[in-house]
Formats: structure tokens, sequence, C-alpha cells
């Protein structure tokens, strides 16, 4: 498909960010209930699992969605992603033991693996890269828009006509992404080959693309922080009185969405590290603000800056991995990007769980940390990166031949 110079507001990429935005409601509408429903089953002692088991499987398909981006195509690549979640949407109502709600549960990541990796490779292809990041800030902000929308979607279905409607109105959206994906849109790789099973085996050098280490290190210092964040915050949320848990997460999305177009112009005009290096101080300082907030208002100030951060900092690191990585390997890059994320992610959690242990006197501790590693970020940008990035490169590069 052949981009037109200047132009990112075209029929497919419209429709591809309508996609995604039904795709982003349909796994983030099951949260609110998801705890519930487990409980009911006697499993409440594998609450954490939900989340822990769908990040865990996100992770691990990355390189195979990575590899099969870079083969058979985006469009099919993003067409699995969704169909996993209209299949799982409707199996949740017939799982009948934990063991089994746990195993579909970690099945259901196989979306979030597969349909961003595809997602972000198709909008390289189609947008210019002068403007890639802003393409990227629009794309992201239509998947925060389905994050916001999803949960208040679900949550006002379930009291109403109970948790299996909405089971299945999340298995309609992920299948109107999949209608879009279809009906809608080109292929953009050159040179596809055909699904072979042979293609699912993955090589060592195929799990990590080189070339992209430093947006690698930047996404996991900087997720870290959100899997912190969204373990511990409706515990911190309580902790200072306030009955609402999700105002954190409003606040924190709404400035994500205001910043997020302006952010990605900004990057593509004056280049992604100066955004970059911004987006790292600025996160880290609305977690210090977190640190020490005894009061709601102190809270919501951090959650608006840790917002601004996030809005700042996504759609330039995904423009950013595109930017270095090899370009008939786009989807490897990305996916390597996104196995940081998850890990990040997933070790955030994990240690906000180890220092906070239920107890109210580590929540300035933890956040203390968590900041002194998002500022680990912000050191690697300011005087590492531009100053070694061609020996760590030549490193890498080397270890790929040798593999």
């Amino acid at each position: 498909m052949d981009k037109l110079p200047g132009r990112i507001y075209s029929f497919h990429f419209i429709m591809l960010c309508l996609s995604n935005a039904l795709f982003s409601a349909s796994f983030n509408m099951l949260l609110p209930d998801l705890p519930d429903y487990l409980s009911n089953m006697g499993g409440a002692q594998y609450k954490g699992y939900i989340l822990a088991l769908f990040t865990l499987m996100a992770g691990l398909s990355r390189p195979f969605s990575g590899k099969l981006t870079d083969t058979i195509g985006r469009v099919p690549v993003m067409i699995f992603g969704s169909v996993v979640c209209v299949i799982c949407s409707l199996l949740y109502p017939l799982v009948g033991s934990v063991a089994a709600f746990l195993l579909l549960r970690f099945f259901h990541g196989f979306s979030t693996g597969f349909k961003p990796t595809g997602t972000a490779a198709y909008i390289s292809d189609i947008v210019p890269s002068t403007r890639r990041a802003e393409a990227m800030g629009m794309v992201g902000l239509f998947s925060t828009i389905g994050m916001a929308l999803g949960p208040a979607i679900g949550g006002y279905i379930t009291p109403h006509w109970g948790i299996t409607i909405m089971f299945q109105v999340s298995a309609v959206f992920a299948l109107l992404s999949v209608v879009i994906l279809v009906g809608g849109m080109k292929e953009t790789l050159q040179n596809k080959q055909g699904f072979r099973l042979s293609t699912l085996k993955i090589s060592k050098n195929e799990i990590f693309e080189p070339l992209v280490l430093a947006p690698v290190i930047i996404t996991f210092l900087t997720y870290l922080s959100y899997g912190v964040l969204f373990t511990i915050i409706p515990d911190f949320s309580a902790h200072l009185g306030i009955q609402n848990k999700g105002l954190f997460y409003a606040f924190f999305t709404a400035s994500s969405i205001g910043i997020r177009l302006l952010a990605g112009k900004v990057s593509d005009k004056y280049g992604r590290l100066p955004i970059l290096k911004i987006s790292t101080l600025t996160m880290a300082f609305g977690v210090f603000i977190l640190a020490i907030a005894t009061t709601p208002a102190m809270m919501f100030t951090a959650a608006v800056i840790y917002g601004i951060s996030v809005g700042l900092n996504s759609p330039a690191i995904t423009a950013w991995t595109v930017d270095l990585g090899n370009p008939l390997y786009k989807g490897r890059a990305l996916a390597s990007m996104y196995i940081a994320m998850e890990a990040g992610i997933g070790l955030g959690a994990y240690i906000s769980v180890f220092i906070y242990h239920n107890d109210a006197q580590y929540f300035p501790i933890t956040f203390y940390a968590t900041a002194a590693v998002t500022l680990l970020a912000s050191f690697y940008l300011m005087f590492i990166y531009n100053n070694h990035r061609l020996q760590v490169m030549r490193r890498f590069v080397n270890m790929r031949i040798k593999f």
C-alpha cells in the first residue's frame, strides 16, 4: 500500500482506529467483574492471577506474533488477536471450575499478544515516517477510549442484565473489530508468505531485535511503574479515604487522552529523545508526588501528572522502536518492545506486593523505589544512550551472528 505524502487520516487508518477501540473495550469490559466471578467459583485467593496469567501469555506470544507479522502479514495477526477475544468471552460463562477459568484467562492473553503487534506494524506501513508518532498517538488514543468505556459499559450491563450478557456483549465488540479488519483492511506486507507450521518455530535470533535495545530498556523501566501503580493504587485510595477506587484511573486516563495527539506531533517535529527525556522525568515526578501524598487532592494531582507522562511516552517509544528497527522485521522489533512492556508490568506488580506487603506504612517507600527506577530511564537517555549506543548495538549484533 502506497503512503500518501504527509497524510495519515486515510480510510484504512480510521478503520484501524475504530477496530482498536472495539478490541480494547472488549477485553477491558471484563475487568471489573472477573474478580467477583472467580470468587463466586471459590477462587478468591487466585484473584491476583487474573492479570498475571493474561500478561504472561501476552508476553510469551510476542515472539510468535512478531514473526508472523513479518511473514504471513499484519492483517491475519490482528484478526487472530481479535478472534481470541470473541472465543474467550463466549467461553467464560461455560467454565465451571477455578482451574478451567484460570486456563481460559491464560489463553485470553493471546489477544493482546497479537493484535497490538500487527496494528503497530500496519500503522508504520501506511503513514509517512514524518508523522509516525502522531499516528501512533491517535491509535493509542482510541485504545485508551476503549479502555475507559469498556469497564463502564460492563459495569452497567452486569447489574441490569447479568454477567452472562456482559460476556456476550464483550464478544460482540471483539467480533465487530474482526468484521472491520476482514472487510476494510488491505494487507500491507510485501512478499507475504502462506502460513506453515514451520513458521511457528522460533530461533534464538527471532526472539529479540538488538537494534531496538534502547527502546526496550526505556519501555521496561517505565512500565515497571505502571505495574506498581495499577496493583496497589486501589489499596492506597482506600488508605486515603477515597471510596471510589477507580477515580485515580479516571484522572489518569483523561490526562493521557488529552496529551497524546500533541505529544505525537511534537515528537515527529523535534525527535523522540527530547520527548522521552521529558516524559520519563515527568513520570518519576508523578510517582514521587504519590510517595508524599497525604490527601485525595495530592493523589489526583499525581494521577494527572502520571497520565501526561504516559501520553507523552507511549507514541514516542512506539515510533522510536519502528525508527530504529530493521524495516524488514518491524514485527520482531515491536514484539521486543512489547515483551519489555509485559515484563515491566509483571515485575512492577510483583515488586509492589513484595515491598508494600499489605502494610500502609510501606506505601511511601514503594513509591520512592518506583520513582527511582523510573529516573534510571532518564539517566540512560541523558548520559548513556548517546555515548554508547554504537558499542551496545555492535555487541548485540555480534551475539546475534553467533546464534
